[in-house]
């Protein structure tokens, strides 16, 4: 997406992420009171810790694999295309999801300063002006959501500043005898259970760094987790507690309070101009999160459209250099979901929580699996065993326990709303993994049904067939170091199993002079004779393994680099995976 003399330092990497999961502190707090009441500190003081493990699972599978995909990148590398692409299809539905209520819930902000706007046209004038940003360019993306995100730091500061000063002066009371009441009706631990899955909403944007990685400057990537998680760390707990110094319990579970909470604490201690500097901070900040997720989704897109299980049509850029179509149909989809649900985005709660819980759960079992079978690929961190499964754990005690909540009344459950979104978008993700397969069996009816009409057939037969040989003709190259039949066997299942293709290079680079041992050649040969609807073709080329000669072959052969696959290498070699273009792990 972005040229690689213009990649993102920290602040704007931080900035671009940081505006979604900061943003949280809007609606988290008063989320967790709602449900935990005076313990709502505590919930969210266990989401710190929950995002602190996830902040070395992170590190570890994006260190090793600094692709942009997220757990899709992650489950790519480690399993095969349909897993990683039930992955990305969450994704895309939390992003989606975050993009349409962002935007809906900045213009009701907006209305709270302006009476007379028109929410829904306003909403979908915002989702306009960010989907134009972001096709202008990550890095003049990233300006504006610097701007927003030092903003929202500093009304942030302000308000705790002002909120500090008030308690100083009429004192702690109010949060004594909010803690002195008796727990929420079933009892500590099931308030704190359901305010821990509501709770877990506020580190929704903590994925979308990932998304983005290869737009970021080398060694960023880990900074921006650690900033995110101080944020929420701080922020939230603390917005908590000040919340419960200034308003009784009944107060803060009521609607008005729920919707609006730091613009009521803002007004109780500072009056009118605070209460309008923090709703411009909430629009502002708000829109932020719709960048974040127009940047997410477009890195997550261009690298599924990159693999083929997107159309290519998406990867079309414009002059500077972003994947315009991308942005283009995914506004598209957001406008037509706010269209559908009429500005209710409490319909799309369900497809938000369910969709990113399941994220970060996917991305902990892609560091699982990183460990497993690519337990020999360098990486600069590792996340201990003990912490990967407490933090899978936790996530779907939040999952549960969303899923358990009851839905508001007058609307669906949860799942229902989710599933409403998520069966067209699998649907369509299976039609392009399965494209192949669904052209033959179509060209099959298409033969029983028109037989008598024979002319008409063989023609649409023959355009069929071609579209199927050009889809197979695409040549795919594996860079052998002479392994073993076994591995090479290995090789062949993945491509035959995930690729479409009936040709497969497999290369070896040895020094001037050497020639391949006979019995390697013996292997290949067998090979060729054992899977015939792929073709092998042994090449031997001279020099030196090194990312200049995969580029050269590339050139060469006309053989993108992410069509080419190595094995995971180990700490002796003298190269990172991210310097060799994209090439793929399959072993």
């Amino acid at each position: 997406m972005a040229h690689p003399s213009k990649k993102l330092g920290e602040l704007a990497s931080t900035a671009i992420c940081g505006n979604d999961i900061s943003s949280s502190v809007l609606y988290v707090s008063a989320l967790a009171i709602g449900f935990a009441g005076q313990y709502a500190w505590i919930t969210l003081l266990i989401v710190a810790v929950v995002l602190f493990l996830f902040r070395r699972i992170y590190s570890e599978v994006v260190g090793a694999i600094p692709l942009n995909g997220g757990a899709y990148n992650a489950l790519l590398n480690t399993t095969s295309k349909s897993v990683a692409s039930f992955a990305a299809t969450l994704t895309i539905l939390s992003y989606m999801a975050t993009a349409v209520i962002s935007a809906n819930e900045a213009m009701h902000y907006l209305h709270h300063l302006v009476p007379q706007l028109p929410i829904i046209i306003a909403t979908m004038v915002l989702l306009g002006i960010f989907a134009a940003l972001t096709i202008g360019g990550i890095t003049e993306s990233a300006i504006v959501a610097i701007i927003i995100f030092i903003f929202h730091l500093t009304s942030l500061v302000v308000l705790s500043g002002a909120i500090g000063w008030y308690l100083f002066k009429v004192g702690l009371a109010q949060f004594w005898e909010n803690m002195a009441l008796p727990a929420p009706e079933g009892g500590i631990g099931m308030a704190i259970f359901f305010g821990f899955a509501a709770s877990m909403l506020g580190v929704s944007g903590f994925e979308s760094s990932a998304n983005f990685v290869e737009e970021q400057k080398h060694g960023v990537f880990p900074k921006t987790l650690r900033n995110m998680w101080a944020i929420v760390s701080v922020i939230n707990p603390l917005m908590a507690v000040l919340a419960l110094a200034l308003f009784a319990i009944p107060v803060l579970q009521s609607p008005e309070y729920q919707n609006t909470l730091l613009i009521e604490m803002g007004e109780e201690v500072g009056g009118d101009w605070l209460a309008g500097w923090i709703a411009l901070d909430a629009v502002l900040v708000l829109s932020g999160a719709v960048l974040t997720s127009f940047v997410g989704v477009s890195g997550l897109l261009e690298r599924m459209a990159l693999d083929r299980i997107l159309p290519k049509y998406f990867l079309h850029k414009n002059r500077l250099g972003s994947s315009y179509r991308i942005i283009l149909i995914f506004l598209a989809l957001c406008v037509s979901v706010l269209l559908i649900t009429e500005g209710n985005v409490q319909l799309l709660a369900g497809v938000y929580t369910i969709s990113f819980l399941s994220v970060m759960a996917l991305f902990g079992i892609g560091n699982i699996l990183l460990k497993v079978r690519r337990k020999n690929l360098p990486r600069p961190t590792r996340a201990p065993w003990g912490s990967v499964f407490l933090a899978i754990g936790a996530v779907l005690v939040a999952l549960s326990g969303n899923l358990l909540m009851e839905p508001k009344p007058g609307l669906p459950s949860n799942i229902t709303v989710f599933l409403e979104y998520f069966i067209p978008f699998i649907i369509f993700i299976g039609i392009m993994l399965n494209r192949v397969l669904l052209l033959k069996l179509l060209l099959g009816a298409i033969k029983s049904l028109f037989k008598p009409v024979e002319k008409f057939v063989n023609s649409l037969n023959s355009g069929i067939n071609n579209s199927i040989d050009r889809i197979n003709s695409q040549e795919f190259v594996f860079f052998s170091r002479g392994e073993n039949i076994a591995t090479l066997n290995q090789v062949m299942i993945y491509i035959r199993g995930n690729e479409h293709t009936k040709q497969i290079k497999i290369v070896t680079v040895l020094p001037e002079g050497l020639k391949l041992p006979e019995k390697f050649c013996q292997e290949i040969d067998f090979l060729d004779r054992e899977y015939p609807e792929i073709k092998i073709n042994l090449v031997l080329e001279h020099g030196e393994f090194t990312p200049e000669k995969i580029r050269e072959l590339s050139d060469r052969w006309n053989i993108p680099i992410n069509f080419m696959f190595i094995g995971s290498p180990t700490d002796k070699f003298p190269y990172k995976i991210e310097e060799l273009g994209g090439v793929r792990l399959i072993i």
